[in-house]
């Protein structure tokens, strides 16, 4: 069941704009919601006019790391389940990546050029969305009224430092790490081959999504000596004390864990049979995702780095199958910034000493593209429906977004816990026992199993609860 914003009752024109700073994931999904609901909004984006150290282009919702947004299994994945609540939200960041979708196996990954392409093209032709390339550089000015700050990871340090002036919190950060792309016809495929993860098929059928480069014991060791000693980024003294975000660690990072943790980590070998020798197992696998529609660019998966330029060519070149790549991104790191949100913000988004500002996207301390653009889609609602002159909540806690904001709003915090960026995941969900816990053949469920039942159970309770939410919301909004 999809179900579109509230629609107005009164001319959008005599409503006064809400404004939405920034363009990224978030920020068009917030302006998308508002302006589905009738309400006129005006997008600020200060891309064109000034850049970022991560962007490329000008283009909304920009994709600067990875190209996927994760399972798209909502019937056992929280984040699959977080991609089916945004689709029955009418949610362009999500319809627009399933338009631009290509192979990744039980993934959903796009094509990144053409849904930046996408998600502009529509936001621009929308009649209720106006676009203005500029920079807000300090807390809005008293005529806005409402406001959505979805500025993300790579918030300017200027609207940054008069965000952080108004709360007197110190800012939080995290460095987060970029992932290299190779041209897909320098990879050398006598040494690598084609095959999904136990031969998963993805949405489309296709179970050889992936690109496997095979390691001997050897070569891992050989590969693992060189990317401990080579270069890094030196970072400058006021970020070194900044903490990685443990969901995106560079490689390197991992591989000072232990010598065995990229093997059970971003190059384990298992469920993957080579193609050239079936009879000798992998020590270890480099992976690589498609990354446009083409076919004629893939990311390396989970190769996120902070090796300097010089390094990577002849780092990654050392693995099997890439002694010939051509890289047409390398990998690089940049600080990100999110909020203190549970002693900031409450359960509108709102910041508690400013209600008229609301935040969304990964500036709230949620992680990831789909996180943060369902994050957008929430805020977007929740300022149309205060500007029409309604009161709508949050979803659920039972719901992967009512999950999302429980977290960032201190739902899930222990005394003394410190708030971090976080994932949407089943355990941050109110547990459940109201599941089958016995197998088809009647016996007891244990292990992954049990496991596995459970988080159907979870995922089916928050899909019927979203879908009470949205009819809830209809209701308000006709009132």
């Amino acid at each position: 069941m999809t179900r579109p914003a509230p629609v107005a009752h009164v001319r959008p024109m005599t409503l006064n704009p809400i404004h939405v700073i920034g363009g990224g994931m978030a920020g068009s999904e917030a302006a998308w919601q508002i302006a589905s609901a009738g309400v006129p909004v005006i997008l600020h984006e200060m891309r064109g006019t000034r850049g970022t150290e991560a962007h490329q282009t000008d283009r909304l919702a920009e994709l600067v790391c990875s190209n996927s947004f994760r399972s798209n299994d909502h019937t056992a994945n929280a984040v699959g389940v977080l991609h089916e609540e945004m689709r029955r939200a009418n949610g362009l960041i999500i319809s627009t990546a399933r338009d631009h979708q290509v192979p990744a196996g039980s993934a959903l990954a796009v094509d990144r050029e053409g849904f930046a392409e996408a998600v502009t093209a529509k936001l621009e032709a929308h009649p209720l969305v106006t676009i203005v390339r500029e920079e807000v550089d300090g807390i809005p000015p008293e005529e806005w009224d409402s406001v959505i700050v979805a500025t993300g990871p790579l918030t300017s340090i200027a609207l940054a430092e008069a965000i952080r002036a108004h709360t007197g919190e110190t800012d939080l950060a995290f460095f987060d790490a970029i992932a290299p792309i190779v041209y897909v016809e320098t990879v050398d495929m006598s040494k690598a081959w084609r095959q999904s993860r136990y031969d998963k098929a993805g949405p489309g059928g296709d179970t050889a999504a992936y690109i496997n480069c095979p390691m001997t014991e050897e070569d891992y060791n050989r590969f693992l000596d060189a990317l401990l000693a080579a270069p890094k980024t030196e970072f400058k003294d006021w970020e070194k004390n900044t903490p990685y975000f443990e969901g995106c660690l560079p490689i390197e990072v991992m591989a000072e864990r232990g010598r065995e943790t990229l093997r059970f980590g971003p190059m384990k070998p298992i469920g993957l049979t080579n193609a050239h020798n079936p009879a000798v197992k992998a020590h270890a696998v480099v992976q690589l995702r498609q990354d446009n529609a083409l076919g004629t660019l893939w990311n390396m998966v989970g190769f996120q780095t902070k090796l300097k330029h010089g390094a990577q060519t002849d780092v990654f070149r050392m693995i099997p199958g890439l002694e010939q790549a051509e890289f047409a991104r390398l990998g690089g790191i940049h600080r990100n910034t999110f909020l203190n949100s549970p002693k900031l913000l409450d359960r509108q988004l709102r910041m508690k000493t400013m209600p008229r500002l609301r935040f969304a996207g990964q500036v709230t301390g949620v992680e990831g593209y789909v996180e943060s653009a369902a994050m957008g889609l929430l805020a977007g609602r929740l300022a149309a429906a205060e500007r029409l002159g309604t009161k709508l909540e949050a979803p659920p806690p039972t719901t992967a977004m009512g999950a999302l904001v429980h977290h960032i709003t201190g739902g899930h915090l222990a005394a003394g816990q410190t708030f971090q960026p976080m994932n949407v995941n089943f355990g941050l969900f109110p547990d459940i026992e109201d599941y089958s816990k016995n197998g088809a053949d009647g016996k007891r469920l244990k292990g992954k199993d049990k496991g596995k039942a459970k988080k159907m159970a979870q995922a089916v309770r928050a899909l019927e609860d979203f879908d009470t939410w949205l009819a809830g919301e209809a209701v308000v909004a006709a009132e």
